[in-house]
This record gives C-alpha cells, sequence and structure tokens, in this order.
C-alpha cells in the first residue's frame, strides 16, 4: 500500500501498519546512505596489497587522456569491488556509481564532468570488459593476458613472509556452463551440457590460475604449460622449494607426469581403474571382504606396487591401490538419495570400491595409507575453493559473446576472491571469521548499512550501531592497518 509520509514529503512511502500506537512508513529518501560500509575493509585489503593498481597497470589505455572522465584504475576496482559486493551484473553499477562507498573507494568524490558520478555506469564498465587485442576506434582499451597471469602468483609468493620448504598445487577443471551463443561454446558430455572447461589451480587457498578453455578437449589439455610457468616464476623467487602436484585421475597423463620427472616438480595423481590394476589388488580386495564380514563396518587394505600401461607410458611408475569393501548395511543407514545411489552402485559392482593414485613420492618416505588418506584425499578441499568462485564471487558468469571477454570476466571475479582472501587472511586471521567463506565474510562483515556525511575535513561512515560484528570489524581494521604501513 502507498501512502504518503507527510505534507512535507512528496516522496511515495510505503505504510507497513502500527506498532505501539505509531504508524510504520519507509521510503527512499535518506540520502547519502550505504549498505556496504564494511567494503571499506576491502579497500584497506587493497592498500595492503595494492591490488587494483597493479591489475590496472595490465592495461593499456588508448584514450585521449583529455577526454577520459573514468581511468582505469578506477573502472578496474569497480569491477572487482562490486564482484566482491555480491553486484555480478554490469547493470547494477548504473546506481552504483552513485553510491558514496564505490565513490570513496575510487579515491574521488564527484566527476570532473558536472554531469558525471564520481564512478562509470555500465556502458563504460562494458567498453572495458569489450576490449580488443589490438585498440580500434570503439575499443581502446586493452589488457596484457600474461601480466594479469603473472600477478596471480605475484600476489600468492607476497602472501609469505618466508619462503616455505613445500608447496602442494591442486589441478582441476570444471564446468561453467553457456546458455546463449558464446564463442568457443561446445557440448561436455560428463556435464551433460554446454558449457567451457575452466582450468583452475590453488596452493592451500590461494588461486594461482584461472584459465578458461573450450569444452571440446582433455580435462589436462594445457596444464603442463601452466605449471611449467608458475613453476619458472616460483622457483625464481624460492629456488629450493619443493613443489608437488596433485590431482585426480583427468591429469593422469603422459605429458604432465614426464614433464614433472624431467624438471624436479614431484605428483600424486588419481588413476582410473582398469581390468589390469583390479587384478593386481585382488588379493587385498579379498581380505577387506572378509574382514567386513566378520565385523561389519567398510574395510580397506593397501597395496603399492609398479606399474606401467601397455602403450601410453613411457616407464614404469610407482601405482597404489586401495580395496576397499563397502558393507550391504550402508545402504541401510545412507540418509541422502545420492549416498544411497553411490552405495548402491558399489554394491552392484560386487561391494568392492577400488581407487588408484600414481606417484613420483618415494616408498621410503611416503607409506600408502598415509599418501592416500593425509594427503591426496585433501585435494577435495579444492572444490570449496572453486564452489567460492563460482558462488559466491560469479566466476561462471560468462555471458559475453567473445572468450576474451569472457576470460577477463573469469579473472575480475578471481581477483576478487584474492582481494577476499587476503582480508581473510590479513584481518581476520585472529577472529571467529577466520575461515570463513567469501559469501559468509560479505553477509557477516561487509554488508553493513550506514549513513555517509561529507564535511570539509572529512568522510564519516556513521555504521549500524547493531551490527553484530562490531568487534572482528575493530580486530580487522587494526591488522590491516599494520599491514599496509
Amino acid at each position: 500500500m502507498l501512502a504518503e509520509c507527510s505534507t512535507e514529503c512528496s516522496t511515495e512511502c510505503f505504510e507497513f501498519g502500527r506498532v505501539a500506537g505509531h504508524k510504520v512508513v519507509a521510503s527512499f529518501d535518506g540520502g547519502a546512505i550505504t549498505s556496504d560500509a564494511g567494503a571499506l575493509l576491502l579497500g584497506h585489503t587493497d592498500r595492503a596489497l595494492r591490488l587494483v593498481d597493479r591489475l590496472a597497470d595490465c592495461f593499456v589505455d588508448g584514450r585521449r587522456a583529455e577526454l577520459v572522465e573514468h581511468l582505469v584504475p578506477t573502472l578496474v576496482g569497480q569491477r572487482v569491488f562490486g564482484l566482491a559486493l555480491g553486484y555480478e551484473d554490469l547493470n547494477d553499477h548504473d546506481h552504483l556509481r552513485h553510491d558514496p562507498l564505490f565513490a570513496t573507494l575510487a579515491g574521488k568524490l564527484e566527476g570532473r564532468r558536472k554531469q558525471c558520478a564520481a564512478v562509470a555506469g555500465k556502458s563504460t564498465l562494458n567498453r572495458l570488459e569489450l576490449s580488443k587485442p589490438e585498440a580500434t576506434r570503439y575499443h581502446r582499451i586493452s589488457y596484457d593476458a600474461p601480466r594479469i597471469e603473472a600477478l596471480f602468483v605475484d600476489l600468492f609468493l607476497e602472501a609469505h613472509a618466508t619462503a616455505p620448504e613445500q608447496i602442494i598445487l591442486d589441478l582441476d577443471a570444471t564446468d561453467d556452463p553457456l546458455h546463449g551463443d558464446q564463442e568457443g561454446k561446445f557440448f561436455h558430455g560428463y556435464y551433460g551440457s554446454y558449457c567451457y572447461l575452466p582450468l583452475y589451480i590453488f596452493c592451500g587457498r590461494h588461486l594461482l590460475v584461472a584459465k578458461l578453455r573450450r569444452a571440446n578437449i582433455d580435462a589436462s589439455a594445457g596444464a603442463s604449460e601452466e605449471i611449467a610457468r608458475l613453476t619458472t616464476q616460483i622457483r625464481a623467487r624460492w629456488p629450493k622449494v619443493r613443489i608437488i602436484l596433485r590431482a585426480d585421475s583427468g591429469f593422469a597423463r603422459e605429458g604432465l607426469m614426464a614433464w614433472c620427472e624431467h624438471n624436479g616438480v614431484d605428483y600424486v595423481l588419481g588413476l582410473a581403474r582398469n581390468e589390469r590394476l583390479t587384478r593386481a589388488i585382488a588379493v587385498q580386495m579379498a581380505e577387506a571382504a572378509q574382514e567386513n564380514q566378520q565385523t561389519g563396518k567398510p574395510a580397506r587394505r593397501f597395496r603399492d606396487f609398479p606399474y606401467r600401461t601397455q602403450k601410453s607410458w613411457t616407464c614404469q611408475r610407482r601405482v597404489i591401490g586401495k580395496a576397499e569393501w563397502i558393507s550391504a548395511s550402508l545402504a541401510e543407514r545412507a540418509d541422502g538419495t545420492a549416498q544411497k545411489a553411490k552405495v548402491a552402485n558399489a554394491i552392484k559392482e560386487g561391494r568392492a570400491n577400488p581407487r588408484f593414485i600414481v606417484t613420483s613420492l618415494g616408498v621410503d618416505t611416503h607409506a600408502a595409507p598415509a599418501l592416500y588418506e593425509k594427503l591426496y584425499c585433501a585435494r577435495g578441499e579444492m572444490e570449496n575453493r572453486i564452489k567460492e568462485c563460482q558462488l559466491d564471487l560469479f566466476a561462471d558468469r560468462t555471458s559475453s559473446h567473445t572468450m576474451r571477454s569472457n576470460q577477463l570476466r573469469l579473472w575480475f571475479a578471481s581477483m576478487a576472491y584474492v582481494l577476499v582472501s587476503g582480508l581473510r587472511r590479513i584481518g581476520l586471521a585472529a577472529t571467529s571469521l577466520a575461515d570463513a567463506t567469501c559469501g559468509t565474510i560479505r553477509l557477516k562483515l561487509l554488508k553493513i548499512g550506514a549513513r555517509v556525511t561529507i564535511s570539509v575535513r572529512r568522510i564519516k561512515f556513521s555504521m549500524a550501531s547493531a551490527c553484530p560484528y562490531t568487534d572482528v570489524f575493530r580486530t580487522a581494521w587494526a591488522a590491516l592497518t599494520s599491514a599496509a604501513a
């Protein structure tokens, strides 16, 4: 129901009944108010990392300087901050350009021209994303892809005060569903949809590679080249660091393993099972089945053995087989439909659940059970990082026509992840949000309402007094202030 607030106010109001004899009304006439005041911490994080300025340096601006209203750092920062705050669509920025929070993060309060806002609208940001390799009449901003790729690694290296003895690089491919006529669109049989097949490489929570690829390729395509680039850049800073690659069976390819063996990089990779591998652990499987019958609980055994494929591998390698026997009673205790289906399939296959990995790590330092259960299985944590990128930061919003602009969108979302991850690592390490996802950090710490007042001497964000995370905010601000000093 619409009603007028008062005779002095012509703005439409929304009436919501009465409380304690008072009429409850609302209207959009608050003036300079932002719903994202907590993003000031993102600006503080950016000052500590110098992320936006360094990312902007990867662009070439061919516009006439005297006609430019919004510089590239403003555009890049606006896009990265917007994604971190949950604004995935460029259309949102037609309203956000009037938000005092975005103006503050951009370091300017008004446009050079009176008719212009402090930050850009959707059309200008769209021209940034639709950059071409070569400047044209309508596309005068372009990006340098190798420099952007190197920046991810530089930010990772700078996050460590000292060189670690060992790092583990997790590789994985995932689907990026497409719903239009995008360049490079192909149908992928495994995912059952038209999609891209981006390659991600993480080291713990640090994102090092986000490479957009067509879906008509092997999951490991281009992995050797990316690992070679990463290894060169990492060892230039940390020459003695031990590097271990970890990935599923989609990356157990001769080319990648041979490259690692010739360049002093270790690997732990899943290996797709076949009849030869299954026969190799037949004894262990029988022992596991016998134990299962006695205890009624899942049982597993391991066998460590040398193995070589008949054609694809050029040498013999260490393979570890896990012989697991799943109890039939698990099917009755399964809660979810997916778990029931998984167990039902295992029972159908004779309750056997064999798994295999191939590794370059030696048996004298890495026993089979620990190597599989402690080292290899930990790669599942990477799935959570990909979910953060895609679900919280919209890395799968690749709806532009060309792959070049979609790659840039993926990088913007990835840089938003790096920025929020930097806030988590530097500012939130000693708080209750130390292990929170990007989405949780946004909801609890960044989405804070505030009234903005601008005086001669300062810009004040008067944040909601009832915010339940004021202590976390205070701790994060102190830590970021120290890091940025």
